[in-house]
C-alpha cells in the first residue's frame, strides 16, 4: 500500500468486494447461458418433473471447475471484506465500535462468513450428482452461515449508527444491508419450503437468491471506500466521543 498516495490507500482493498461480486455474478450468468445455449438439457441430478435446473445441477456438469473456482474466490472475498472492515474500525479509519457488544457481533459476523464460505467451497466440490447428501448438507451450512453473518453485521451497524446518527454514510450502509439481507433471508425460507415439493419454483428462488447475494457483497464496497482519505486514528473512539457529546447537547437544546 505504500506505493499509493494517502488518498488512494483504500484502492488496495476496496476492489476485493468488487472482484468477488463480479466473479460470482459472471459465473452465474455463464452457467445460465450455457444451459440455454445447449438446448436446456435435463441433467441427471434433476427430478423427472423439473424444468428449471438448480445451480448445482448445472455446476455438476462440465462447468464444475469454473464453479469451484468461483465459489472459492467469492468465499475468500466475503471473509476478507468483513476482516478488513473490522480492522479499519479498529484502526480508526471507519466509524469505530464504541462498546464491547459491537466488537463481539463483528467477530461473530466474521465467524459466520467463515462457516458460510467453507460451506460454499465444499458444496461446489461435493456436487449434487455424485454426493447429493453431502452437497445438500453443505448448502445448508452455506445458507445458515451467510444468514447469521448478515444478521450479526446488521445488528452491529444498528448499534454503531445509534452512536453516530450524524453520519449519513453510515445510515445508508445500515439500511442497504438491512434491506438486502432481509429480502434474501425471506427468500431463503421460501426456497427451503419449495426446494423438494415444488422444484421448479424452488429453482427460480435459488437463482434469485444467488443473484441477490451479489448486491450484498457490493455493500461492502460502499463501506470500505468510506475510509478514503481518512488517516489512521482519525475516527478513533476517544476522538469521536467528544463529537457525540456535542451532538447530544444540540439535540437537547
Amino acid at each position: 500500500m505504500a506505493i499509493f498516495s494517502h488518498q488512494r490507500h483504500h484502492w488496495a482493498y476496496v476492489w476485493i468486494p468488487i472482484v468477488g461480486a463480479f466473479i460470482w455474478f459472471g459465473t452465474l450468468w455463464a452457467m445460465l447461458i450455457t444451459w440455454l445455449a445447449t438446448g436446456r438439457p435435463h441433467y441427471v441430478s434433476m427430478a423427472a418433473n423439473q424444468h428449471v435446473p438448480f445451480i448445482s445441477d448445472i455446476a455438476a456438469d462440465i462447468l464444475k471447475p469454473l464453479f469451484i473456482t468461483s465459489c472459492t474466490i467469492t468465499s475468500i472475498s466475503f471473509i476478507l471484506d468483513l476482516i478488513i472492515e473490522r480492522y479499519l474500525r479498529h484502526s480508526g479509519r471507519l466509524m469505530p465500535n464504541m462498546r464491547t457488544r459491537e466488537r463481539v457481533f463483528s467477530s461473530l459476523a466474521i465467524l459466520g462468513s467463515v462457516i458460510g464460505g467453507a460451506g460454499l467451497i465444499l458444496l461446489s466440490i461435493f456436487d449434487t450428482r455424485r454426493h447429493k447428501t453431502l452437497h445438500d448438507s453443505f448448502l445448508l451450512v452455506f445458507i445458515v452461515g451467510v444468514a447469521l453473518s448478515a444478521i450479526f453485521t446488521v445488528v452491529e451497524f444498528r448499534w454503531i449508527y445509534k452512536d453516530f446518527q450524524y453520519a449519513p454514510l453510515l445510515k445508508r450502509s445500515y439500511w442497504m444491508k438491512s434491506i438486502i439481507a432481509g429480502i434474501l433471508i425471506i427468500l431463503a425460507f421460501a426456497f427451503a419450503g419449495t426446494e423438494f415439493k415444488v422444484v421448479n419454483v424452488g429453482g427460480i428462488f435459488e437463482w434469485i437468491i444467488a443473484m441477490g447475494f451479489t448486491f450484498y457483497l457490493l455493500t461492502f464496497y460502499y463501506d470500505l471506500r468510506q475510509s478514503k482519505g481518512v488517516h489512521r486514528g482519525e475516527l478513533s473512539a476517544d476522538r469521536l466521543n467528544n463529537n457525540n457529546r456535542r451532538y447530544r447537547m444540540r439535540q437537547m437544546a
